[in-house]
């Protein structure tokens, strides 16, 4: 049997970490079985090299080995990738193709990124897992396949089982033995080791003498975070062998090449809980809030049109409580009254010429108007985010909002979205 410091030096593995040690003996223990194994760690870590051992020391060794991003295939043609396509299938399917679980049949299947997987697909995948079938996409005759499949991901996959991202009974499947690999910033002791092999590794890749780091900036190394764990390290160690002539480096000159690791100017992702029941409501405040909008909007447009058709409309013929729902209380309105009827004065907060009766047909059409393109906004601004909440499924989004799917079709052409 395979001891972990032979495999260590079979892949090129650094680091003596009791966990990353734990991690390669599970490897080593399940690799003579069939059962499925799931690889979990932060991006960076190495995931990679689990699958790879776990074939070599199994006795599908001599069968093939296929690595597959789920994250890096698109939604719609994923179906197609993993379990082929007969012709004629759908548009562009001009021959029958094999998936790669048929062409991997007899050897491993490496998923990485498996939480990306669509969950229309996590019901095909499950179904081989339980009973090694599947269906090409566009064939209605049951397939049967003998391979070992092995996932990773990088993500919580309990959150996303309970957002309903991920099937819990897959995720079971999958996780018959579950494989953890350790972030780089908590094997301290492995990091100087790990710089230093690829300093070595650059050194003699570009013709130049390796790198020499000095006390200070050894410690920086092994206090700094690392969030892109040992792939950021083999990036800085690369830039560092190319860009100084000077080839003991400081913890000054290191500090340099080293983002800071408060804030970022990654992306935010931002963890949301909301319900759906949770954006009807918001949904259904803002549609209130518009047809209110548009109620006092056409009041005042009412009560401007009374005023400048009239030059000056007496008090007792405008509704006082036209005034106030539009104003405010009658202390905070600019229009004036008084006991007798008088002229009511209205004073606007600023002056406008309107020496041309026409101008006031203008005035009332450019309220209209932005009115309109008010409106407009606010039912782009929901397409929108109906769409980027249903990841561009029409249909999901135009259930969501209440219209036809021809609606928003139609919607989504007249705004050019």
């Amino acid at each position: 049997m395979e001891t972990v410091q032979n495999i260590k030096q079979r892949f090129e593995i650094i680091g003596n970490d009791p966990k990353l040690n734990r991690a390669i003996e599970k490897a080593i223990q399940v690799a003579p079985t069939d059962i499925s194994v799931l690889v979990t760690g932060e991006s960076g870590v190495g995931k990679e090299n689990i699958p790879k051992i776990i074939h070599s020391l199994s006795h599908r060794k001599h069968g093939k080995y296929i690595a597959v991003n789920c994250g890096a295939i698109p939604e719609g043609t994923i179906d197609s990738e993993l379990f082929g396509h007969e012709k004629g299938a759908f548009t562009g399917a001009t021959s029958t193709r094999e998936g790669y679980f048929e062409v991997a049949n007899g050897g491993t299947i490496f998923l990485d990124e498996v939480g990306e997987l669509p969950l229309t697909t996590q019901v095909r995948l499950l179904r081989i897992l339980e009973n090694g079938e599947f269906l090409k996409v566009g064939s209605s005759q049951v397939q049967k396949t003998d391979v070992r499949i092995v996932a990773a991901t990088n993500v919580n996959l309990f959150n996303a089982i309970e957002k309903g991202k991920f099937r819990e009974d897959l995720y079971y499947r999958l996780s018959t033995v579950e494989i953890a690999l350790p972030p780089l910033r908590d094997r301290k002791d492995d990091i100087h080791l790990l710089f230093r092999k690829f300093a070595a590794d650059f050194a003699h890749k570009y013709k130049m003498p390796p790198l020499k780091l000095d006390e200070g900036a050894v410690q920086l190394l092994q206090k700094y975070r690392w969030s892109g764990n040992i792939r950021q390290l083999r990036n800085v160690a690369e830039q560092i062998s190319v860009l100084e002539t000077n080839r003991d480096i400081s913890g000054a000159t290191l500090q340099s090449y080293l983002p800071p690791t408060e804030g970022s100017n990654l992306p935010s992702v931002i963890n949301s809980s909301k319900s759906e029941s949770d954006f009807s409501t918001e949904r259904d405040i803002l549609y209130k809030v518009l047809f209110d909008m548009k109620s006092d909007l056409n009041d005042l447009k009412k009560l401007t049109l009374e005023l400048m058709k009239s030059g000056a409309a007496k008090a007792q013929d405008i509704n006082p409580n036209l005034i106030q729902k539009i104003y405010g209380s009658k202390e905070d309105s600019e229009i004036e009254f008084e006991e007798q009827p008088v002229t009511a004065v209205v004073t606007p907060t600023h002056t406008e010429n309107y020496s041309n009766p026409d101008d006031n047909y203008l005035f009332a059409e450019t309220i209209e108007e932005e009115e309109v393109l008010r409106l407009e906004q606010k039912e782009i601004e929901m397409i929108k985010k109906s769409l980027e909440k249903n990841k561009g499924k029409r249909k999901a989004a135009a259930d969501e909002l209440g219209i036809s799917e021809r609606t928003l079709y139609r919607k989504i052409k007249q705004f050019d979205l």
